[in-house]
């Protein structure tokens, strides 16, 4: 049975493996550990996995930004989605994408953001399924 549920320091190995998955090179464990302790202690961090039979098989991270527009409510920020190759197709992302905008509801946030590669084209058919819209904006990153 797919359990969903916020990731603990025990389980941290496991996510290590997902975002080397992720973006096909190691992850920096002892620094992923060291962060992982900030961002437990932060509650606008919600850091979710999804376990079959108590196994990683998935995760996101959803950040709460406070806004200063508008109504200043809040929006959520979805970043390193991973659902693992072995679990695909198993309703896993989409009972990942359900619970973080279940969160994002219960903050009272008014949208939900993520940017996703432009050659994801199955992924972005997916996204769509759960109701994102793409709305013909551009991305820009600038690495340091």
């Amino acid at each position: 049975m797919l359990e969903i549920k916020p990731i603990t320091r025990e389980k941290l190995k496991e996510l290590c493996e997902l975002y080397d998955e992720l973006i096909g090179r190691k992850t920096n464990f002892g620094k992923m550990a060291e962060i992982f302790g900030k961002i437990v202690e932060n509650p606008g961090y919600h850091l979710l996995g999804a376990y079959l039979e108590n196994e990683l098989v998935g995760s996101l991270m959803g950040i709460e930004c406070q806004d200063l527009v508008g109504e200043c409510k809040p929006f959520m920020v979805i970043e390193n989605v991973i659902v693992s190759n072995r679990a695909r197709r198993q309703g896993v992302g989409r009972r990942l994408m359900e619970a973080i905008e279940g969160v994002a509801k219960e903050r009272d946030c008014y949208y939900i953001i993520f940017v996703s590669g432009g050659q994801r084209k199955e992924a972005h058919a997916f996204y769509e399924k759960l109701g994102f819209k793409d709305e013909q904006v551009e991305g820009f990153r600038k690495h340091l």
